[in-house]
């Protein structure tokens, strides 16, 4: 299968659709066009960086190099895990809950990958761990930000049922159970979504650009479906560990609700 090479001025007519909606946004009154063109950019600069890391990478498959680009990209998740919160917790709390939710859980399901599943020899082999943990890190980060907001948001707005709860002798995870889990299930809502119309509505990114590169097309389909079950399964631990820590920090040693730990925007 012929692989077809995209050039420069192919992207740049691509691009013409982003400018199209920034004119639109302008004429609409919509207030849009400035970020639409600053994301479009954003877009290009930083996937060419990306491109020109992991041609680096690929050539010299050095663990040293690939941890840290991997935290890295762990940082950057982090933050904007605590960007997307509307009431944040203070401190290091603010994105120290969603890292270290996502380093346990992304980077647990990527290194079982790795090493069970696909065995790729050294198993930290760039090709396949960057664009993993990539993957896992970004769809484990919407899961971790989604069940945090609102959890967050859920504590203050039923901060005097929670608090009747803990004045009738229940613990502080009995108080919060309901809440707890509303915020899980939203967390995972998402990943569960996409699989269910995977294949059926759309069809997955990963597959589309293995089958575009000239990749089989069942080949292309179990590597997916691959993907899919290890999203889902880091999102889900990612959102449990962060919904757990949250709610943990949501009370103090004598179990009283502490609002005064978070800050809105």
């Amino acid at each position: 299968m012929t692989v077809i090479s995209l050039s420069a001025f192919d992207l740049l007519l691509a691009s013409g659709l982003i400018m199209l909606l920034a004119l639109v946004s302008v004429g609409l009154q919509l207030r849009l066009e400035k970020q639409l063109l600053l994301a479009g950019l954003r877009t290009t600069v930083q996937l060419l960086l990306i491109g020109w890391i992991l041609k680096a990478l690929f050539a010299a498959t050095s663990a040293g190099w690939i941890a840290l680009m991997a935290l890295v990209m762990l940082a950057a998740a982090g933050r904007e895990v605590a960007a997307r919160q509307q009431r944040r917790f203070a401190g290091w709390w603010r994105m120290g809950i969603g890292t270290a939710a996502m380093l346990l859980s992304s980077y647990t399901v990527t290194i079982f990958a790795l090493t069970a599943v696909i065995g790729a020899d050294p198993w930290y082999m760039p090709q396949y761990a960057v664009p993993l943990l990539g993957m896992m890190l970004g769809n484990t980060m919407n899961g971790v930000a989604i069940g945090l907001d609102r959890l967050t948001s859920a504590a203050v707005d039923q901060k005097a049922v929670i608090e009747t709860r803990l004045a009738l002798g229940q613990s502080w995870r009995q108080a919060m159970e309901d809440v707890i889990r509303t915020s899980i299930r939203s967390g995972l809502i998402p990943i569960i979504n996409s699989m269910m119309v995977a294949g059926l509505v759309s069809l997955p990114g990963m597959m589309t650009g293995q089958i575009l590169g000239g990749n089989p097309p069942m080949e292309a389909v179990k590597y997916q479906i691959l993907i899919m079950f290890l999203i889902a399964g880091g999102t889900g631990m990612g959102t449990m560990a962060a919904v757990w820590i949250g709610s943990r920090r949501l009370f103090d040693d004598r179990q009283r609700l502490r609002i005064d730990r978070l800050a809105s925007r």
